[in-house]
């Protein structure tokens, strides 16, 4: 797609102009710090192999079908290729994936599943599109509040920790099994709690005790925990999914230029275009929360006793009004594989998403459901299009203007953003897990 959209809408006489251009210019542009390892979480060869089992194990769903690599593949940059997922009650891998007809789910997953790039590093100190996990002067701020999150290894293990008591990601629907259950019951941690249940599931399985054992030698002289498990998967992601060796990276290393396209595109980025002012620092993210106008559709995001479709993002966490409709601006990394975009993936076209990001409030009223990645379901997805306060909600709480680009320069901005691709593997995909589940590889 990229380079049609290139070859299609690069006239003549600007590709003889972008000759002329020199990509040592970087120099004078305001990058970034590249990246080092004492950027990043460290952990030990142990902990990262155990991580990895238990990442793609559906032993960890309550009922045995549904694993974090379903919605978080390296396949679909680490994401699952869909607007809104299907978590519980689905089959098959990525866009291929359907509704389970024996076991139908009951809702889509609310928000589109985010990228796990560079979820290592110090600097994050944020999680989901809402931040409701979140670090604030060193000090760990939940949604519910339990002695669990005083076992785990810091943010990224918390947030490790939420998936499994999603009845629509990984819990089950209520009464299909004892952890979906235990989640409507409200009973998260201590004995015959979620958490407990998932880890006694584990840990009675012959292969996985020694594995604990080597990464978590505290381990032989009491029970596996929960938090072992969320600690062991963040290792995992920590490491797997570090992705700072692309292009880009060459560049902010003084090892390389990009191609006169790209160039542009940077030029474009960290200049006029403004990107930068939300898309700063080393991984092309402020870790902050704006509200660009991006369609909402699906079941929302609203607590289980309330009413309505609607997701009004931040202001959920905070109730700050002027944090309404507004989401944690993504990184960039790998963005050209982490696809369709936005918090309910509205965009399955990297293209029309930055000429989308350029000019959202004309993009908003010109957005239409066919520009959506969603597996047929029975439900009516586009319940919120027709509340009226909600779509002007919406609009009025976009925090920028409007500034159309030429195609010329969407096109450079674009071949910038692929210019920060790094498909770096470590330990991959594993061919089996130690339950002997059957997951989608």
């Amino acid at each position: 797609m990229l380079n049609m959209h290139v070859n299609n809408r690069l006239s003549p006489v600007f590709a003889a102009a972008l000759c002329s251009i020199c990509a040592s210019f970087a120099w004078a542009l305001d990058l970034p710090a590249p990246a080092t390892d004492a950027d990043f979480l460290q952990a030990s060869p142990a902990e990262v192999a155990l991580g990895q089992l238990l990442f793609y194990d559906p032993v960890l769903s309550g009922n045995d079908n549904v694993s974090c690599s379903t919605c978080h593949h390296p396949k679909f940059g680490t994401s699952d290729g869909l607007s809104l997922g299907l978590g519980e009650g689905g089959v098959g891998l990525g866009p291929a994936r359907v509704l389970d007809p024996d076991n139908p789910p009951e809702h889509r997953v609310p928000r589109n599943a985010p990228a796990l790039y560079n979820l290592g590093a110090h600097e994050y100190t944020t999680m989901f599109h809402d931040g409701r996990v979140e670090l604030v002067d060193g000090v760990l701020h939940v949604p519910i509040e339990d002695p669990f999150f005083d076992q785990v290894n810091g943010l990224l293990a918390t947030q490790a920790a939420f998936p499994v008591l999603s009845p629509d990601e990984m819990a089950g629907q209520v009464n299909e099994n004892p952890i979906s259950k235990a989640v409507r019951k409200g009973r998260f941690s201590g004995e015959g709690g979620a958490w407990d249940l998932i880890a006694s599931k584990v840990a009675a399985i012959p292969a996985y005790p020694p594995l604990f054992w080597d990464a978590y030698p505290e381990t032989k002289t009491r029970d596996i925990r929960f938090a072992d498990i969320s600690n062991a998967i963040a290792a995992f992601i920590a490491v797997e999914f570090r992705a700072d060796n692309s292009p880009f990276d060459a560049v902010l290393r003084g090892e390389a230029a990009l191609d006169p396209l790209a160039a542009m595109g940077m030029e474009l980025f960290y200049g006029d275009a403004g990107c930068a002012s939300c898309h700063s620092g080393t991984f092309q993210t402020d870790h902050q929360f704006h509200a660009m106008g991006q369609p909402q559709f699906g079941p929302g995001k609203t607590l289980p006793f309330e009413q309505g479709l609607r997701d009004e993002g931040r202001y959920r966490v905070t109730g700050h009004t002027e944090d309404m409709y507004a989401f944690r601006t993504p990184s960039l990394r790998n963005v050209t594989l982490t696809a369709p975009y936005g918090h309910t993936g509205a965009y399955s076209d990297l293209w029309e998403f930055v000429t989308a990001h350029t000019m959202p409030l004309a993009a908003f009223d010109a957005w239409s459901p066919d520009m959506a990645v969603l597996p047929v379901m029975p439900v009516d997805d586009w319940a919120t299009l027709q509340d009226a306060d909600a779509q002007m909600g919406i609009v009025d709480a976009i925090s920028v203007e409007d500034m159309a680009l030429p195609a010329e320069h969407i096109d450079a901005l674009v071949a910038f953003l692929a210019a920060l691709t790094d498909e770096t593997t470590r330990l991959g995909v594993p061919e089996t897990v130690p339950s002997g589940l059957p997951f989608e590889r």
